[in-house]
């Protein structure tokens, strides 16, 4: 990431603290000192929303070493397992998390204003495709994270088609809202408002209102917009359909310095879309991969289709292959750790996404759902089970629907209510309201209140607010009347 504007410019925002241009040169230029001094080849960062971070994943890419960006929400067992599978040398995390390693080597050290533990971590050098510099991991459908290897160029690629895009809206302030950890926010929500020499606020999610990975308090995050005035900010669907619920309840509007929210990780639909934009949330929904470093296609102002991911970034290619799975070019990942690289052969310039969907005439990007999630009734009838959730989510009474039927005569659902306090008679509101959207073939007519929160935590979701299908239905199937997986062997 090429830094090129005025070095007194505020940078970072942490609230209490502003670090310019110029400090974030200096301090990134230290710690990437630090980092060669101690030999490092592998570093993992396991923190929280700070200054620190920023600085942190700069120095890793100034000293040339391989940055791992660890949730803290993983769990120990999640955390060691991509320590070892990235073969990790080197975490720097806070103090309170050091005390989990009580006989790795330590090494005080203070980063944007922050005191920080750098550990030495016993781990074997593992093999990685050539030119990795970032290693994402994703929540497995097991609870095992997937490490995605990515290139400088691919990462950077991606920040300045974003900056590109969106270069007439003119954002100069970015609020952070989903953690550094995850890809959508370290590319779109740091490298690019850096790289166009915007100001990022890098507050502790705690103060925007989430805890963990899914605990969104909306009337939190509502006051802190309100209080930074960001021109942008990024969403996962829940936390979008929690604010604007929140707004439409007590009555208030977004605050009108927002000119760009920004939606992804999972679908959204085109009712929740226009509810957001009439209490003066620019909502737009995007879409993206890990494997293709991140975003590839967003709605913009002026360049809009509510329902639809958007036309593709100027770093992007989509195409749809010849059995309607969406594929995508332009900045694909380098491999998945321990199997072979995605492009180390020779004409594999095309990435297959697993999502099904298709481009319209204008261009615009619709996904349908994915591919290995479809349903067949026992009627023989194909049902693509985000196109009912959606439906089922996008009314106000539920916050997460996740859709099961696969060989059964009709659908049923999971449901997860907007608030807990919310009756059976209000949901099944809900879903009749739902059911009038849709044909009769892809209706709900059973469900089941949710037996655990959706989160990371609880195996329920993934990092970017997907639902883990296979968990859901261990838990659920029972009450509804399905076959377990775990009774299938």
């Amino acid at each position: 990431m090429q830094l090129n504007i005025s070095h007194e410019a505020v940078a970072l925002d942490e609230g209490e603290h502003r670090w310019t241009y110029r400090h974030l040169d200096e301090q990134a230029n230290a710690l990437a000192t630090l980092f060669k001094a101690r030999g490092a080849k592998v570093i993992a960062t396991l923190m929280g929303n700070s200054a620190a971070w920023v600085v942190a994943d700069l120095a890793a890419a100034r000293a040339g070493v391989v940055h791992v960006p660890l949730p803290t929400f993983f769990t120990p067992e999640q955390i060691t397992h991509a320590s070892t599978a990235a073969g990790v040398d080197t975490l720097l995390t806070v103090p309170p998390m050091a005390r989990r390693w009580p006989r790795a080597p330590t090494t005080p050290c203070v980063v944007a204003g922050r005191s920080l533990t750098m550990l030495r971590l016993p781990r074997r050098p593992v093999p990685l495709p050539q030119g990795t510099v970032k290693i994402t991991f994703t929540s497995g459908t097991t609870g095992a994270p997937k490490g995605v290897c990515l290139s400088a160029e691919g990462l950077t690629t991606v920040a300045r088609g974003l900056v590109q895009a969106t270069d007439p809206i003119d954002i100069d302030r970015h609020l952070c809202a989903l953690p550094f950890a995850v890809l959508l926010e370290n590319v779109a929500g740091v490298m690019a408002p850096l790289m166009r020499g915007a100001t990022c606020v890098t507050l502790p999610l705690s103060e925007l209102g989430l805890s963990g990975s899914s605990t969104f308090d909306a009337a939190r995050f509502h006051s802190a917009i309100v209080e930074q005035q960001p021109h942008s900010v990024i969403l996962l669907p829940q936390m979008l359909r929690a604010w604007a619920g929140y707004l439409m309840r007590n009555g208030q509007r977004a605050p009108a310095c927002l000119k760009l929210v920004a939606v992804g990780g999972a679908p959204v639909g085109a009712k929740l879309l226009r509810s957001a934009r009439a209490l003066g949330i620019p909502a737009y929904e995007g879409y993206g991969l890990s494997e293709g470093a991140s975003v590839q296609t967003l709605n913009l102002p002026g360049a809009d289709l509510a329902g639809s991911a958007g036309r593709v970034l100027p770093h992007s290619r989509v195409r749809v292959a010849s059995d309607g799975e969406l594929e995508v070019s332009g900045s694909l990942f380098l491999g998945y750790l321990g199997e072979a690289a995605a492009n180390d052969s020779p004409g594999i310039d095309w990435w297959p996404t697993g999502d099904l969907g298709h481009v319209d005439a204008d261009g615009f990007v619709h996904v349908d759902g994915r591919k290995k999630h479809v349903l067949i009734t026992a009627f023989g009838r194909n049902v693509s089970p985000e196109w009912v959730e959606t439906a089922l989510s996008s009314e106000q009474a539920i916050a997460q629907a996740v859709v099961f039927g696969d060989g059964e005569p009709t659908l049923c659902a999971v449901l997860w209510p907007v608030a807990p306090y919310l009756s059976d008679q209000a949901l099944q509101a809900a879903v009749d309201a739902a059911n009038a959207t849709l044909p009769d073939y892809a209706r709900i007519s059973r469900w089941q209140r949710a037996r655990a929160d959706f989160s990371v935590l609880s195996g329920q979701s993934t990092i970017n607010g997907r639902p883990q299908r296979t968990a859901i239905l261990r838990l659920h199937a029972e009450a509804l009347g399905l076959t377990s997986p775990d009774a299938l062997g």
